[in-house]
């Protein structure tokens, strides 16, 4: 976290000239005490880093000096340049923000790190939506899978199917995606593009053979399509329900717990509209909906009415009883 956020100073400081101690602490979120630290090792470390005192003062880079990040390692930039993933920047409404950053850090990074860089977004993606699934297991074959996506290098693994039939598999590894806790792996296998999931593989070997990739796969276009008809594929509880202007913005906010909205209604007069929200099963519904209590009304199924009062009722006695 460090060396990043070192990183984040000097990309602030160059951007934007001459900044306080206390303005680049609340921009990267730490302590004042954290950033005089940081601001002395940079300078520590050989970075023209000067402080000025008095109004108007502040800490700025020596006037023509720019830095080119020529220190990181090849893995280091693709590190760096994953973290501008579009999901995760959306969600926090950094998108533009971080989209702008990434053309000024692929600018900065040497002409020979570019296509690593641009390499590590074709092949990991962090997804933050949500679905509901128990946490992974067994992730130890991961750093094989991920090695072999990364070489391009075709993967043999041994897989247990959702029916607990164990296969073997020999795949070409294109992507992986991190969701909810679980790590997926986009790969070919008969001349179709599959997901496996990781926690399922029993055991994974990359081999010395080239992975075969089609020149126009886009693993986060892929990953869109394939969640898209998943969702569908899922067992769906129907709630009728009319929301509030404070649920409507935590509606989609809830992690694993978010419904998917079919239908929704103009907004009334108070801002209240009326949606048909799709959950997994009843019990994810109640839970998903107390979340967005008080400003919910069940419209149907009548008896989930009933189901919330109760878990309620037993909330309330809990914590009267401490």
């Amino acid at each position: 976290m460090r060396a990043s956020r070192l990183v984040s100073i000097l990309l602030l400081l160059q951007a934007l000239g001459r900044l306080t101690a206390q303005e680049l602490a609340e921009a990267l979120e730490v302590s004042e005490r954290t950033m005089y630290r940081d601001l002395f090792e940079l300078g520590a470390a050989g970075v023209p880093v000067y402080g000025e005192r008095g109004k108007g003062g502040g800490y700025r880079l020596l006037d023509g000096y720019r830095t080119n990040l020529t220190g990181l390692t090849a893995e280091e930039a693709g590190a760096l340049l994953m973290a501008g993933a579009p999901g995760p920047a959306s969600e926090l409404g950094l998108g533009s923000l971080l989209a702008a950053t990434r053309l000024k850090l692929l600018a900065a990074v040497p002409p020979a790190l570019r296509e690593t860089a641009t390499r590590a977004e074709a092949r990991f993606y962090l997804d933050p939506g949500g679905w509901t699934h128990e946490r992974a297991r067994d992730d130890r074959h991961l750093r094989t899978v991920a090695g072999a996506v990364w070489n391009d290098r075709r993967l043999e693994i041994r897989y247990r199917r959702p029916d607990g039939r164990a296969v073997r598999r020999m795949l070409d590894p294109l992507g992986l995606v991190h969701k909810t806790g679980v790590w997926y792996l986009a790969a070919r296998h008969g001349g179709v593009t599959r997901v496996y999931r990781v926690d399922r593989i029993l055991a994974a070997q990359e081999t010395e053979t080239a992975a075969r990739r089609p020149d126009d796969f886009d693993l986060v276009t892929f990953w869109e399509n394939w969640e898209a008809e998943y969702a569908a594929s899922l067992p769906a509880f129907s709630v009728r329900v009319r929301l509030g202007p404070l649920a409507q913005r935590h509606r989609n906010h809830l992690g694993a717990l978010s419904p998917r909205a079919v239908a929704e209604d103009p907004p009334d007069s108070r801002g209240w509209v009326e949606q048909t929200l799709l959950f997994d099963d009843r019990r994810v519904a109640v839970a998903a909906l107390l979340a967005l209590a008080p400003d919910i009304v069940i419209i149907a199924p009548d008896d989930l009415r009933d189901d919330l009062i109760v878990v309620a009722r037993e909330t309330i006695e809990q914590q009267r009883l401490g």
